[in-house]
Protein backbone atom coordinates (compact mmCIF):
# COMPACT_ATOMS: atom_id res chain seq x y z
CA UNK A 1 0.00 0.00 0.00
CA UNK A 2 3.17 2.07 0.22
CA UNK A 3 3.27 3.49 -3.47
CA UNK A 4 -0.40 3.83 -3.18
CA UNK A 5 -0.58 6.24 -0.16
CA UNK A 6 2.42 7.97 -1.84
CA UNK A 7 0.53 8.46 -5.09
CA UNK A 8 -2.40 10.17 -2.57
CA UNK A 9 -0.04 13.04 -1.66
CA UNK A 10 -1.20 13.22 1.82
CA UNK A 11 0.94 16.69 2.84
CA UNK A 12 -1.47 18.30 -0.13
CA UNK A 13 -4.62 17.50 0.87
CA UNK A 14 -4.96 20.17 3.07
CA UNK A 15 -5.85 22.67 -0.21
CA UNK A 16 -9.03 20.60 -0.45
CA UNK A 17 -9.96 21.08 2.92
CA UNK A 18 -9.00 24.42 3.02
CA UNK A 19 -11.79 25.24 0.26
CA UNK A 20 -14.50 23.63 2.01
CA UNK A 21 -13.99 24.75 5.51
CA UNK A 22 -13.09 28.38 4.61
CA UNK A 23 -16.41 27.88 2.50
CA UNK A 24 -18.41 26.69 5.52
CA UNK A 25 -16.90 29.99 7.54
CA UNK A 26 -18.85 31.89 4.49
CA UNK A 27 -22.02 30.17 5.89
CA UNK A 28 -22.00 30.25 9.47
CA UNK A 29 -20.95 34.28 8.68
CA UNK A 30 -24.21 34.43 7.26
CA UNK A 31 -25.90 32.29 9.37
CA UNK A 32 -26.70 29.35 7.08
CA UNK A 33 -24.35 26.24 8.49
CA UNK A 34 -25.26 22.55 7.94
CA UNK A 35 -23.29 20.09 8.63
CA UNK A 36 -24.60 16.82 6.56
CA UNK A 37 -23.57 19.06 3.38
CA UNK A 38 -20.34 20.44 4.69
CA UNK A 39 -19.04 16.62 5.23
CA UNK A 40 -20.19 15.53 1.51
CA UNK A 41 -18.70 18.75 0.20
CA UNK A 42 -15.24 17.66 2.26
CA UNK A 43 -15.13 13.96 1.11
CA UNK A 44 -16.47 15.34 -2.19
CA UNK A 45 -13.34 17.93 -2.32
CA UNK A 46 -10.65 15.27 -1.19
CA UNK A 47 -11.69 12.65 -3.04
CA UNK A 48 -11.39 14.83 -6.34
CA UNK A 49 -7.87 15.73 -5.40
CA UNK A 50 -6.57 12.38 -4.98
CA UNK A 51 -7.89 11.50 -8.44
CA UNK A 52 -6.42 14.93 -9.98
CA UNK A 53 -3.40 13.39 -8.48
CA UNK A 54 -3.28 9.43 -9.51
CA UNK A 55 -4.19 11.63 -12.74
CA UNK A 56 -1.15 13.74 -12.91
CA UNK A 57 1.22 10.76 -11.95
CA UNK A 58 -0.44 8.52 -14.66
CA UNK A 59 -0.72 10.72 -17.55
CA UNK A 60 2.84 12.62 -16.63
CA UNK A 61 4.58 8.97 -16.95
CA UNK A 62 2.21 8.70 -20.09
CA UNK A 63 3.77 11.44 -21.96
CA UNK A 64 6.86 11.31 -20.61
CA UNK A 65 7.18 13.77 -18.40
CA UNK A 66 8.94 12.06 -14.98
CA UNK A 67 11.75 10.59 -14.44
CA UNK A 68 13.38 7.75 -11.95
CA UNK A 69 15.21 9.53 -8.96
CA UNK A 70 13.53 12.77 -9.62
CA UNK A 71 13.57 15.82 -7.39
CA UNK A 72 9.93 15.59 -6.15
CA UNK A 73 8.48 12.67 -4.07
CA UNK A 74 8.46 9.30 -5.26
CA UNK A 75 6.14 8.36 -8.47
CA UNK A 76 4.40 4.85 -8.15
CA UNK A 77 4.21 4.43 -11.44
CA UNK A 78 7.36 5.67 -12.73
CA UNK A 79 9.77 3.73 -10.42
CA UNK A 80 7.31 0.35 -11.58
CA UNK A 81 5.79 0.15 -8.40
CA UNK A 82 2.65 0.79 -9.61
CA UNK A 83 1.38 -0.33 -12.87
CA UNK A 84 -0.29 2.11 -15.40
CA UNK A 85 -3.59 0.34 -15.97
CA UNK A 86 -4.32 0.49 -12.66
CA UNK A 87 -3.24 3.93 -11.88
CA UNK A 88 -5.68 4.76 -14.74
CA UNK A 89 -8.73 2.64 -13.47
CA UNK A 90 -8.25 3.95 -9.77
CA UNK A 91 -8.57 7.54 -11.12
CA UNK A 92 -11.64 6.84 -13.25
CA UNK A 93 -13.34 4.71 -10.50
CA UNK A 94 -12.49 7.42 -8.05
CA UNK A 95 -13.82 10.29 -10.50
CA UNK A 96 -16.97 8.20 -10.79
CA UNK A 97 -17.10 7.54 -7.04
CA UNK A 98 -17.25 11.62 -6.79
CA UNK A 99 -19.54 11.86 -9.62
CA UNK A 100 -22.04 9.99 -7.29
CA UNK A 101 -21.13 11.40 -4.01
CA UNK A 102 -21.63 14.69 -5.48
CA UNK A 103 -25.47 14.38 -6.89
CA UNK A 104 -26.26 13.72 -3.40
CA UNK A 105 -25.86 17.50 -3.03
CA UNK A 106 -28.99 18.38 -5.45
CA UNK A 107 -31.21 17.77 -2.42
CA UNK A 108 -29.59 21.01 -0.92
CA UNK A 109 -28.54 23.18 -4.07
CA UNK A 110 -31.07 22.02 -6.81
CA UNK A 111 -29.64 20.33 -10.55
CA UNK A 112 -27.85 22.77 -11.55
CA UNK A 113 -24.84 22.03 -9.61
CA UNK A 114 -24.42 19.04 -12.08
CA UNK A 115 -22.36 21.03 -14.56
CA UNK A 116 -20.57 22.48 -11.53
CA UNK A 117 -19.38 18.83 -10.38
CA UNK A 118 -19.05 17.87 -14.11
CA UNK A 119 -16.22 21.12 -14.57
CA UNK A 120 -14.59 19.98 -11.40
CA UNK A 121 -13.96 16.28 -12.52
CA UNK A 122 -13.17 17.91 -16.05
CA UNK A 123 -10.71 20.05 -14.03
CA UNK A 124 -9.46 16.75 -12.04
CA UNK A 125 -8.04 15.19 -15.34
CA UNK A 126 -7.41 18.49 -17.59
CA UNK A 127 -4.96 19.81 -15.68
CA UNK A 128 -2.58 16.83 -16.81
CA UNK A 129 -4.37 15.14 -19.78
CA UNK A 130 -5.98 15.94 -22.96
CA UNK A 131 -5.24 18.07 -25.62
CA UNK A 132 -4.10 20.84 -23.58
CA UNK A 133 -3.21 19.97 -20.48
CA UNK A 134 -3.07 22.93 -18.01
CA UNK A 135 0.14 22.13 -15.69
CA UNK A 136 2.02 21.58 -19.24
CA UNK A 137 1.29 25.26 -20.36
CA UNK A 138 1.22 27.36 -17.92
CA UNK A 139 -2.34 27.74 -16.93
CA UNK A 140 -2.33 25.69 -14.21
CA UNK A 141 -2.33 28.71 -11.38
CA UNK A 142 -5.02 29.92 -12.72
CA UNK A 143 -7.04 26.78 -12.70
CA UNK A 144 -5.88 26.56 -8.72
CA UNK A 145 -7.39 30.07 -7.47
CA UNK A 146 -10.47 28.76 -9.49
CA UNK A 147 -10.92 24.99 -8.51
CA UNK A 148 -9.53 25.17 -5.11
CA UNK A 149 -10.56 28.92 -3.76
CA UNK A 150 -13.82 30.00 -6.17
CA UNK A 151 -15.68 26.75 -6.41
CA UNK A 152 -15.37 25.35 -2.99
CA UNK A 153 -15.65 28.45 -0.76
CA UNK A 154 -18.52 29.74 -3.10
CA UNK A 155 -20.51 26.36 -3.64
CA UNK A 156 -19.79 25.07 -0.04
CA UNK A 157 -21.30 28.11 1.43
CA UNK A 158 -23.93 27.97 -1.28
CA UNK A 159 -25.24 24.23 -0.53
CA UNK A 160 -25.10 25.43 3.14
CA UNK A 161 -27.34 28.42 2.89
CA UNK A 162 -29.17 27.75 -0.02
CA UNK A 163 -28.30 31.63 -1.22
CA UNK A 164 -25.54 32.17 -3.93
CA UNK A 165 -23.44 35.06 -2.29
CA UNK A 166 -20.77 36.86 -3.89
CA UNK A 167 -20.29 39.62 -0.76
CA UNK A 168 -16.95 41.01 0.10
CA UNK A 169 -16.41 38.47 2.74
CA UNK A 170 -17.11 35.41 0.67
CA UNK A 171 -15.16 37.32 -2.50
CA UNK A 172 -11.96 38.06 -0.37
CA UNK A 173 -12.03 34.49 1.41
CA UNK A 174 -12.60 32.90 -1.69
CA UNK A 175 -9.24 34.48 -3.76
CA UNK A 176 -7.47 34.43 -0.06
CA UNK A 177 -7.97 30.83 -0.02
CA UNK A 178 -7.08 30.21 -3.88
CA UNK A 179 -3.71 32.76 -3.83
CA UNK A 180 -2.43 30.72 -0.54
CA UNK A 181 -3.39 27.18 -2.61
CA UNK A 182 -1.47 28.31 -5.39
CA UNK A 183 1.63 28.87 -3.90
CA UNK A 184 1.79 25.12 -3.18
CA UNK A 185 2.00 25.02 -6.76
CA UNK A 186 4.06 27.14 -7.02
CA UNK A 187 6.68 25.58 -4.86
CA UNK A 188 5.76 22.26 -6.26
CA UNK A 189 7.12 23.65 -9.63
CA UNK A 190 9.91 25.55 -8.31
CA UNK A 191 11.20 22.22 -6.90
CA UNK A 192 10.58 20.39 -9.89
CA UNK A 193 12.20 23.78 -12.38
CA UNK A 194 15.41 21.38 -14.30
CA UNK A 195 13.13 18.07 -14.37
CA UNK A 196 10.07 19.71 -15.80
CA UNK A 197 12.30 22.05 -18.23
CA UNK A 198 14.21 18.89 -19.38
CA UNK A 199 11.29 17.28 -20.52
CA UNK A 200 9.96 20.30 -22.09
CA UNK A 201 6.39 20.75 -19.74
CA UNK A 202 6.43 25.00 -19.41
CA UNK A 203 4.71 25.08 -15.58
CA UNK A 204 5.04 29.11 -14.69
CA UNK A 205 8.30 28.75 -13.53
CA UNK A 206 9.81 27.41 -16.70
CA UNK A 207 8.36 29.92 -18.27
CA UNK A 208 8.87 32.64 -16.12
CA UNK A 209 12.14 31.41 -14.28
CA UNK A 210 12.56 31.01 -10.85
CA UNK A 211 12.91 34.71 -9.83
CA UNK A 212 9.75 35.54 -11.25
CA UNK A 213 7.74 33.27 -9.88
CA UNK A 214 9.02 34.07 -6.01
CA UNK A 215 7.98 37.03 -6.27
CA UNK A 216 5.11 35.56 -7.87
CA UNK A 217 4.79 33.56 -4.45
CA UNK A 218 5.92 36.63 -2.63
CA UNK A 219 2.52 38.91 -4.09
CA UNK A 220 0.09 35.66 -3.87
CA UNK A 221 0.75 35.79 0.14
CA UNK A 222 0.72 39.33 0.75
CA UNK A 223 -2.75 39.95 -1.47
CA UNK A 224 -4.39 36.71 0.85
CA UNK A 225 -2.63 38.59 3.94
CA UNK A 226 -4.65 41.74 2.63
CA UNK A 227 -7.48 40.11 1.41
CA UNK A 228 -7.62 38.22 5.03
CA UNK A 229 -7.88 41.25 6.70
CA UNK A 230 -10.69 42.65 4.24
CA UNK A 231 -12.71 39.49 5.34
CA UNK A 232 -12.61 39.65 8.75
CA UNK A 233 -13.57 44.50 9.21
CA UNK A 234 -16.51 43.37 11.08
CA UNK A 235 -14.54 41.10 13.54
CA UNK A 236 -13.33 43.05 16.83
CA UNK A 237 -9.29 44.26 16.42
CA UNK A 238 -7.45 41.41 18.43
CA UNK A 239 -9.12 38.63 16.86
CA UNK A 240 -9.00 39.60 13.95
CA UNK A 241 -5.41 39.86 13.55
CA UNK A 242 -4.68 36.43 12.26
CA UNK A 243 -3.60 38.11 8.92
CA UNK A 244 -0.69 39.20 10.88
CA UNK A 245 0.32 35.73 11.44
CA UNK A 246 -0.50 34.46 8.24
CA UNK A 247 1.85 37.40 6.59
CA UNK A 248 4.68 36.38 9.14
CA UNK A 249 4.91 32.66 8.41
CA UNK A 250 4.43 33.63 4.38
CA UNK A 251 7.44 36.03 4.92
CA UNK A 252 9.65 33.61 6.72
CA UNK A 253 8.46 30.72 3.98
CA UNK A 254 9.41 33.25 1.32
CA UNK A 255 12.78 33.75 2.14
CA UNK A 256 13.13 30.01 3.01
CA UNK A 257 12.25 29.29 -1.30
CA UNK A 258 14.37 31.89 -2.33
CA UNK A 259 17.66 30.17 -0.73
CA UNK A 260 16.59 26.18 -1.04
CA UNK A 261 16.85 24.19 -4.18
CA UNK A 262 15.42 20.47 -5.65
CA UNK A 263 14.19 18.14 -2.42
CA UNK A 264 15.10 20.48 0.03
CA UNK A 265 11.48 22.38 -1.25
CA UNK A 266 9.49 19.37 -0.23
CA UNK A 267 9.71 20.86 3.68
CA UNK A 268 8.40 24.06 2.48
CA UNK A 269 5.55 22.22 0.21
CA UNK A 270 4.61 20.66 3.41
CA UNK A 271 4.05 23.92 5.63
CA UNK A 272 2.87 26.15 2.55
CA UNK A 273 0.06 23.08 2.22
CA UNK A 274 -0.78 23.43 5.75
CA UNK A 275 -1.24 27.14 5.84
CA UNK A 276 -4.44 27.55 3.82
CA UNK A 277 -6.08 24.82 5.95
CA UNK A 278 -5.19 26.98 9.41
CA UNK A 279 -6.18 30.10 8.22
CA UNK A 280 -9.38 28.39 7.15
CA UNK A 281 -9.80 26.87 10.68
CA UNK A 282 -9.25 30.48 12.00
CA UNK A 283 -11.43 31.74 9.68
CA UNK A 284 -14.28 29.35 10.26
CA UNK A 285 -13.43 30.30 14.13
CA UNK A 286 -14.10 34.39 13.94
CA UNK A 287 -16.49 34.53 11.13
CA UNK A 288 -18.44 31.94 13.79
CA UNK A 289 -17.87 33.98 16.52
CA UNK A 290 -19.21 37.61 15.28
CA UNK A 291 -21.51 36.92 12.40
CA UNK A 292 -22.94 39.34 10.67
Amino acid sequence: MTPWIEAIRLRTLPASVAGVLAGTACATYHHGFAIAPMIICLVFAVIAQIASNFANEYYDFKYGLDKKGREGFRRGVTEGDISPAAMKRATYLLLAFDAVLGCSLILWGGWWLIPVGAAIAVFAVAYSAGPYPLSHHGLGDIAVVIFFGLVPVVFTEYVQTQVFRLDYVTVCVAFAEGLMITNILVVNNYRDYEDDKAVGKRTTVVIFGRKTMANVYLLNGLVAATLMAIATTTVPLLPAQGWVVYLTCHLVYTSYLRNRRGSELNKLLKYTSMLPMLVAIYLLIVLTAYPS
